[in-house]
């Protein structure tokens, strides 16, 4: 049996590396928008709640360890503004997740590539 060729191994070995690094980053990924997603929610139930208040109450919003009295129409903006940031940061991850798995499959191809030039050459 022929000894393994070590362009192949070493390939082998940095394609292994490579997808157990974008494997871990895609599951951070996915864990950060699952994160958003649950505030987008939670803002949105306190959104409705909100809403259904009279006009003249009394609202506090949080603000670190305090909470500072507001009027409800600044609450639901900042609500909405707080939404409307997650769901810019969940698409840019659903971004970077697509390259990064458009990168492992890459890698991969590169990988047959390189077996199929040494497979034609011997």
């Amino acid at each position: 049996m022929a000894a393994p060729d070590m362009e192949l191994k070493q390939a082998f070995s940095e394609l292994q590396s490579k997808v157990v690094d974008s494997k871990q980053k895609i599951k951070l990924h996915d864990l950060q928008i699952e994160n958003m997603k649950r505030s987008i929610t939670h803002a949105t139930l306190t959104d409705t709640e909100i809403g259904q208040l009279p006009q003249g109450t009394k609202v506090y919003e949080s603000a670190g360890r305090m909470f500072l009295l507001s009027d409800i129409k600044a609450v639901r903006s900042g609500l909405d503004k707080k939404s409307e940031g997650y769901k810019e940061k969940i698409h840019i991850l659903n971004g970077n997740k697509e390259y990064l798995e458009k990168q492992i499959k890459e890698q991969e191809n590169n990988l047959r590539e390189l077996i199929t030039t040494k497979k034609n050459a011997a």
